[in-house]
């Protein structure tokens, strides 16, 4: 019934220091502006778990249309090995030591201040510490949409914002 909720955005979740993985995650939500915290909700099956446990930070990295191959990699793939088949950067962050990905919008970093587990998942909680972003995608503190947001429909289908703004 969780696909009632959907379309999603979508995100890529980086994780760890020695070796780097980068999955998917759809659940995500902010918990707080001050200070800015931000939660995801992860299986204790995807490899991103134990490195999210381990190094007690993460990455959330905002993908657009133009990375939606790396997304699907990200998504469909274990391990790893994926980010090798994946045509991103991996760049230095500027407060942690986890990679930040050169080609996203935005790159959020998270010290890991929380975790619960609900059901199958676990809710991951971070404190966003630093982030960076794209200036042209994010002018005047909001959202250009001439960049395609991908957000996760169901299964291999995604879409994206409109372009038209409604205000009420």
């Amino acid at each position: 019934m969780y696909h009632l909720l959907y379309p999603l955005r979508s995100y890529l979740i980086v994780s760890g220091w020695e070796e780097t993985n980068v999955m998917v995650a759809d659940w995500l939500t902010i918990l707080s502006r001050e200070p800015f915290v931000v939660g995801v909700s992860i299986s204790p099956k995807r490899y991103t778990h134990g490195l999210i446990r381990k190094c007690g930070e993460f990455i959330v990295a905002i993908p657009d249309l133009k990375m939606l191959n790396d997304v699907w990699i990200a998504g469909t793939r274990s391990g790893p090995d994926k980010v090798k088949k994946m045509e991103i950067t991996l760049i230095n962050s500027k407060k942690i030591k986890t990679k930040s990905i050169k080609e996203a919008l935005a790159n959020l970093e998270c010290r890991l201040i929380d975790e619960r587990s609900y059901g199958d998942h676990t809710f991951f909680v971070g404190k966003v510490i630093h982030f960076t972003y794209n200036e042209e995608v994010f002018k005047e503190g909001k959202p250009n949409l001439k960049f395609k947001f991908l957000a996760h429909i169901a299964m291999d289908e995604f879409t994206t914002f409109a372009e038209k703004i409604y205000k009420a």
